[in-house]
């Protein structure tokens, strides 16, 4: 690495790099023509759009303190209040939506397998074929139709979007009303279509839906809204709402109200508090309340085919958990295999969406085009590799119907003979949930061979790869479980002389070092797969094979999401600065040159700035008279300035008018309207005459922006940024007699393609 001390030296050195590229950073990274070239949805092409970021500091400005004055007991038990009645209203909606998802898939798919399977048993098997196949290419084609035309964002699994947007990106329509109700519809054709692809993904970013619905008090443009509820007009307030939704994602799809809680801390959100883990905790056991009652209500028969399946829970108490050095060894071995395929499982996933990409952006078409190609491929795989399978004799003495006739069960008897069952059959023929419900049954060695076991392995893992990217609501959770319990399985049945463990355990401990080798989770997922099993005594074993697997495929590749987030082109903050920042000053990477705004400024000067930058923050600076000399007074926003000037609060003469700015305002005219209907430049209409006179901005410039001094170190600044949640950081001067202010930096200036492309010698690692 070069000596940075000489930094006049270098500087000069790029001068001549910095003349070339001026002009294309003349706009921070964000508001400029940064545009999201891959799309935010899942990689099923869009028309690009720009990304900006979320304001979630507090702009202390003289409104919002002459509101928090001016605030009553009352006001402010009704904003606790509301909190919590929002957090209830978000676990009861989606406990609700869980719920419906599940039934609507389990009578949608438990339908199409019993005609199928009637078919069958009667010898008409292209018949069969075709009535198998034509329903799911029916159903992928009404999921893959709405995500074209109603809502792109809606495809695919929907958790690095949450996650973005958590961490202060905001990319549009990702949590509109459309994409909640083609979320919803979508997850449910799609997975009944027979598709390799999980409802649980889907359901995450379906709840931050439902809370930023609730949260923005419905939405005007479809004439649902509640005054009442418009109290969270803030990025803050809807953050931790949508937090709350998405750990009720998880707690609605896996019956895991505590695994919820820590998916959103440990995955999901960027910026954590003690008063938000009580509000999510609530939340998920609202949601834990909701999916019990309704299950008990099914239990009554009157759920039509939901039976057993649906809400996934497996029981595996009936299994020894007592383990040896034995075990314990075959557990690591379990751990470095989940951590390979894992990493090599992301590394297909990263290909295929790059690929799709190309394809899908050619149009809507297109994307329903290869959904029903990749549907077809997925009903030849279910219905033809069973054919593959020989036929085995029921076992004697089973209390379970062998063949089983229902929709359901572990003995299907496919092409086979009376009293026999195709065992392979029994996994492709059946809902997700059943098929990692029978993978996980205990005591039941021979039920699979190990051919059956490999087979569905290979199928299921390039199956899921091939299915994500495509234009449906497809999660990752459900194809890494069925892949990982049936290498577990076929681990555990290799090993069964060595090994006192069940083979349902070792499907159990497969799918947890599958799930740490792709998600890069521990405790979330620790906590999760140990609320599905109801199964405590397997704690030690499954936070040692989650340890291992995250490790080994660490040294290889990144986390499926943070994957996803980066082909997408979401500018996620880590919580570390890169090595290289070290080296560098916040002054190095600030883009200028620099937009500011005097105490007092005309009118026709901010519209002009208005028009031609796209900055979302600009520094306001007084200047004599007003005082003694240029100092900085604070930082205003772009949306603020908007509803000033359509206020019309105009002097002709330069006065500060600040008193009759308080007087004709409320801190509420100046709160962030949800999806995009806050005022527009457009809406402005200002004569010539106004264009000459003067507006007072220190009412609305927030008097105390976060600032660094120019010489700060842009490891330490990045830093700053990412754990406070800033949009802009100000940086000042430490020189007497030069500006106030050098510039401001944005999510964009530390950025590795920005930073690198002003310093193309700095080598990124060590």
């Amino acid at each position: 690495m070069e000596d940075y001390s000489n930094r006049e030296k270098n500087d000069l050195e790029i001068d001549d790099d910095k003349e070339h590229s001026v002009s294309m950073l003349r706009e921070p990274f964000l508001v400029r023509n940064r545009k999201n070239n891959t799309s935010q949805i899942a990689i099923v092409g869009a028309n690009t759009c720009p990304i900006e970021s979320l304001d979630y500091e507090i702009a202390e400005n003289e409104l919002l303190k002459q509101d928090w004055r001016s605030r009553k007991k009352a006001e402010i038990f009704q904003y606790v209040v509301l909190k919590w009645t929002l957090a209830l209203l978000i676990g009861l909606g989606t406990g609700l939506v869980g719920f419906f998802n599940n039934l609507a898939i389990e009578n949608i798919a438990g339908f199409k397998l019993l005609v199928t399977n009637n078919l069958m048993l009667k010898e008409m098997y292209y018949q069969a074929f075709a009535t198998y196949a034509g329903c799911n290419v029916v159903l992928a084609i009404a999921a893959a139709a709405l995500c074209a035309y109603v809502a792109p964002a809606a495809a695919g699994s929907g958790i690095p979007e949450v996650k973005a947007y958590l961490n202060g990106v905001d990319a549009p329509s990702i949590l509109a009303p459309a994409t909640l109700f083609v979320k919803i519809f979508g997850s449910i054709f799609g997975v009944a279509a027979g598709f390799v692809v999980g409802k649980e993904g889907p359901m995450v970013h379906t709840g931050a839906c439902i809370a930023s619905f609730l949260g923005q008090g419905g939405s005007r443009k479809y004439h649902l809204t509640w005054k009442w509820l418009r109290y969270f007009k803030n990025d803050r307030d809807r953050r931790d709402l949508i937090t709350c939704g998405s750990a009720a994602g998880v707690a609605a799809a896996f019956r895991a109200p505590v695994g919820g809680v820590l998916f959103a801390l440990e995955e999901a959100a960027s910026w954590w508090r003690s008063a938000l883990l009580w509000r999510t905790f609530f939340t998920t056991a609202v949601v834990a309340v909701v999916l019990r009652s309704l299950i008990e209500f099914c239990r009554t028969g009157k759920c039509g085919l939901f039976g057993q399946g649906g809400l996934i829970m497996f029981d595996v108490n009936s299994t020894k958990a007592t383990y040896s050095t034995p075990d314990l060894l075959a557990v690591m071995f379990l751990g470095v295999i989940g951590g390979v395929f894992g990493s090599f499982y992301n590394y297909c996933v990263d290909k295929v969406l790059r690929t799709y990409s190309i394809i899908n952006e050619r149009g809507p078409s297109f994307k329903i085009l290869l959904v029903i190609v990749i549907s077809l491929l997925t009903s030849c795989c279910s219905y033809g590799l069973p054919w593959l399978s020989q036929c085995i004799p029921c076992p004697p003495h089973l209390a379970e119907q062998c063949p089983t006739e229902s929709r359901s069960g572990n003995f299907k008897n496919f092409q086979c003979p009376p009293n026999h069952y195709n065992n392979l059959a029994s996994l492709f023929f059946n809902t997700n949930d059943d098929a990692i419900r029978i993978l996980f049954t205990s005591g039941s060695e021979k039920e699979f061979d190990l051919s059956t076991l490999l087979v569905f392995f290979v199928a299921i893992f390039c199956l899921g790869i091939v299915t994500y990217g495509i234009a449906v609501p497809s999660g990752l959770f459900i194809p890494v479980i069925l892949a990982g319990a049936s290498y577990g399985r076929l681990v555990g049945t290799l090993l069964g002389p060595l090994s006192n463990l069940d083979v349902g355990l070792f499907a159990l401990l497969g799918a947890a070092s599958f799930l740490g080798g792709t998600m890069r989770m521990t405790v979330s997922l620790c906590v999760i797969l140990l609320e599905l099993t109801n199964d405590l005594l397997m704690l030690p074993l499954m936070m040692l094979v989650l340890l291992i697997s995250k490790s080994v495929a660490d040294i290889f590749n990144k986390g499926v999401y943070d994957q996803i987030m980066k082909i997408k082109g979401l500018p996620y903050m880590e919580t570390h600065a890169e090595p290289y920042m070290r080296h560098l000053i916040a002054s190095d990477v600030v883009s200028g040159p620099l937009v500011s705004f005097s105490g007092v400024e005309k009118v026709g000067n901010i519209l002009h700035v208005l028009r031609v930058t796209r900055h979302n923050g600009f520094p306001v600076i007084d200047e004599p008279p007003y005082s003694d000399a240029p100092e900085l007074c604070g930082l205003v926003l772009r949306s603020h300035l908007l509803v000033l000037l359509k206020g019309k609060k105009f002097t002709k003469q330069r006065v500060k008018t600040g008193s009759d700015i308080v007087r004709g305002f409320k801190a509420h005219d100046f709160a962030k309207a949800g999806s995009g209907k806050g005022v527009k430049l457009e809406d402005l209409e200002i004569t010539e005459e106004e264009m000459e006179m003067y507006i007072d901005l220190h009412p609305i410039a927030n008097t105390s922006p976060y600032t660094v001094v120019e010489s700060m170190s842009l490891a330490k600044a990045a830093v700053l940024f990412r754990e406070l949640g800033l949009r802009h950081l100000c940086v000042v001067s430490k020189t007497p007699g030069m500006p106030p202010i050098v510039g401001i930096l944005t999510r964009h200036d530390f950025t590795p393609e920005h930073v690198l492309g002003l310093y193309p010698h700095i080598k990124p690692h060590k």
